[in-house]
């Protein structure tokens, strides 16, 4: 008695508890000998693609033993119908990830959960930006000066320069500097009134001069104190004040070049300078711009040897837009080209080390979300009809959780939907 292709899967099919060609194919039109796992639809079993039907599973046998011989395509179906159900369990367990099978069952009815799980975290997440900026001294400027004689003295690159003191020489009398917003434009002299009297009034006095009261009013007691002041500077005795007598800048200066030659007359630029401390400019998108609220927005500062420093924000320019990449090349310029200078400080010099320029990074804290659930990126699974999921692990089984996303920070996202709790499990990635 021979057994032909089909009649052995079926009497395996049977054999198993199943009814007779129950899910089992045996598609004719391949090549004689040839077996395979047939594609499975999502929730069925993969069948098996044998020969044609006319082709045995296993070969005629002699005669001389048909007892043994008998039962060994019984053994090879059994084999390959069990492979065949393992095959057929895993095509079921992926397609239920994404939806369930047509049953009804959900991945909670897997055999066995993820290797390693996560919690649901309920924290504070913040998205930041980080841009890329440049740690130096800032814009140098230029120091223009104007009088007679010829220069006798100037500083050196990397100098630094105080209130009261000298910023050049002509003729070997000091040019010192004062602290201010606004140049010295006029004489200034007994009856002299104004905000210029009151930025002197307040330098003489910040430098030890006294006898006169610090208001905008060029009175006796003013002129007294400028003629001493004059004195310790070379200068003659006048108790007057002209424009080319002194230097005003914000406060000490830093000096970056030297620009005039000794001997040569005290006009036009004698050199330029930055403030003294370093600080950080990032050239800002207009359409960022929310990332500063405003002064005193604080940033982290990330130095090339990875050290950190923490910034503030101290100006924020005027809007500019970027120049044509080539000169005569035609650019059409929007809104989003434009940029904001913005200027920021830090006030613990010491965590800048030694630099005194260099490219750095800078991170802006733009938007926190507080008390909200978060999990690890990776434990989002993508859903095969839209959407995702996390994986819950529970005692009994597992089971996937549709969810929203929300903010996406420091490797953490936020989520939320049906059943999703703190200190709920998830399946990660092992």
């Amino acid at each position: 008695m021979s057994v032909n292709g089909q009649e052995a899967t079926a009497v395996a099919a049977e054999s198993a508890g199943g009814p007779k060609g129950s899910g089992v194919v045996a598609p004719a039109g391949r090549s004689e000998g040839s077996a395979a796992l047939a594609p499975a639809e999502p929730g069925e079993v993969a069948a098996v693609q044998s020969a044609t039907p006319e082709t045995s599973l296993v070969a005629e046998e002699p005669h001389a033993a048909p007892a043994r011989r008998r039962r060994r395509p019984l053994r090879i179906a059994l084999a390959v119908l069990a492979a065949v159900a393992v095959t057929g369990a895993v095509v079921a367990a992926a397609t239920g990830v994404f939806g369930g099978t047509e049953d009804g069952a959900t991945a909670s009815d897997a055999a066995s959960g993820p290797a390693k799980t996560a919690e649901v975290k309920q924290t504070s997440l913040t998205r930041s930006e980080t841009l890329d900026g440049t740690l130096g001294y800032g814009e140098a400027t230029p120091v223009q000066a104007s009088g007679q004689g010829v220069v006798t003295w100037l500083p050196g690159e990397g100098d630094t320069v105080e209130r009261g003191e000298p910023v050049y020489r002509a003729d070997e009398k000091k040019v010192p500097l004062l602290y201010g917003a606004m140049p010295l434009y006029r004489p200034l002299e007994t009856g002299a009134e104004g905000r210029d009297v009151e930025l002197l009034e307040k330098n003489l006095s910040a430098l030890g001069y006294g006898g006169f009261t610090v208001d905008d009013e060029y009175t006796e007691g003013t002129a007294d104190a400028v003629r001493d002041w004059q004195e310790d500077l070379g200068r003659e005795e006048t108790g007057t004040v002209q424009p080319g007598d002194a230097v005003v800048a914000s406060g000490a200066r830093r000096v970056t070049d030297v620009q005039a030659v000794l001997g040569a007359p005290p006009n036009g630029t004698v050199l330029t300078w930055t403030g003294t401390e370093r600080t950080i400019t990032v050239q800002l998108a207009v359409k960022d711009e929310d990332l500063v609220s405003g002064e005193e927005t604080r940033a982290t500062v990330t130095l090339p040897d990875g050290s950190t420093a923490e910034a503030k924000v101290a100006e924020v320019g005027t809007a500019v837009t970027a120049e044509p990449a080539q000169e005569g090349e035609a650019q059409q310029q929007s809104g989003e080209d434009a940029t904001l200078p913005v200027t920021l400080t830090v006030e613990d010099q010491k965590k800048l080390g030694r630099y005194q320029a260099a490219p750095v990074d800078v991170a802006f804290e733009a938007e926190t979300r507080e008390d909200v659930l978060a999990v690890p990126v990776e434990a989002l699974v993508a859903l095969r009809e839209g959407g995702y999921a996390v994986e819950a692990v529970r005692a009994d089984g597992t089971e996937y959780l549709p969810v929203k996303l929300g903010m996406f920070s420091g490797g953490m996202v936020e989520v939320s939907g049906q059943g999703v709790t703190a200190g709920l499990k998830v399946g990660v990635p092992k």
